[in-house]
């Protein structure tokens, strides 16, 4: 019996390292086919990005909105804080540079006073939270194409024919007529205050739309409420600053923070901010 397991000892060995090295042929087969990317898969998407907006010299009212529109939390540094009438003095990035979208990339914000007084609480930080800054970097140029060499000859046809073309008058240059600023005459002076935009809506208007916009989003989330408390502010802000018919917009902005207390449960604050700004504006229009 000895001698028979003796004799069939290397066989055993042979078959044994045969199966071993089968096995390990097929684990290896099998780990390409799971590394493998299959024929006509999706390249991976990339990282969206975003434009950074200049908001450079603007009232620090519109300016944060205008970052939180876009995509964008703030951050405001230096001896100025963030009270609504302040001018933006400087912004890091620059405007036009790209940047990935981490979530809400922060820009940083340099303020400077006007002889608007600085009223309210001021706000330095954007509220919510922001995320880093990965800039992508410049934009790609295209290079032109390049311009055939002219064949020989050429450059004594074309002295010929400028010799020979007619004279064409320049065309005249007609410039755009300035919108009046009479089409929205202000209700009342302030000192350094910035002019009534008359590329965005009324400030009545404004109010209504907004009045309409809650009634048709009956429940609140973040956003919704940044975008009430935005559309809210520039209304007060812009009746402060003695813009057209800035007393009716505050009388319908009212009614429109009743209604978001009646569907939201949130505007109470924002009322009795646009009650003072009423009566401070009607006191200024006597």
């Amino acid at each position: 019996m000895a001698l028979r397991i003796a004799t069939r000892l290397p066989r055993l060995a042979i078959v044994g390292v045969v199966l071993l090295l089968a096995s390990a042929t097929l684990a290896v087969g099998a780990a390409k086919k799971l590394t493998a990317v299959p024929k006509g898969a999706p390249a991976p998407v990339a990282a969206p990005i975003l434009v950074v907006p200049d908001i450079t010299g603007q009232a620090f009212v519109f300016a944060k909105g205008s970052l939180e529109d876009t995509g964008f939390a703030w951050h405001v540094t230096g001896s100025v804080h963030g009270y609504a009438a302040n001018k933006v003095a400087s912004q890091t990035p620059a405007p036009g540079t790209t940047v990935r979208d981490t979530g809400a990339p922060t820009i940083t914000v340099v303020l400077s006073r006007t002889s608007y007084p600085e009223q309210g609480e001021p706000e330095d930080v954007s509220p919510y939270i922001g995320t880093s800054i990965e800039s992508v970097g410049l934009a790609k140029v295209t290079p032109a194409a390049p311009i055939p060499a002219a064949p020989k000859g050429a450059e004594k046809n074309a002295t010929a024919k400028k010799t020979s073309a007619p004279k064409i008058a320049a065309p005249k240059i007609v410039a755009p007529k300035a919108a009046a600023s009479t089409d929205r005459p202000a209700a009342f002076a302030v000192a350094n205050a910035p002019s009534e935009p008359l590329n965005e809506m009324s400030l009545p208007q404004r109010a209504h739309v907004l009045s309409a916009w809650i009634n048709a989003h009956p429940r609140p989330n973040a956003a919704r409420v940044r975008h009430f408390l935005y559309q809210h502010t520039w209304v007060v802000t812009g009746a402060r600053f003695g813009w057209w018919h800035g007393a009716e917009a505050l009388r319908e902005l009212i009614a429109a923070d009743r209604v978001a207390q009646q569907r939201w449960g949130i505007g109470r604050k924002s009322e009795l901010v646009a009650r003072r700004a009423l009566a401070e504006v009607e006191a200024r229009v006597k």
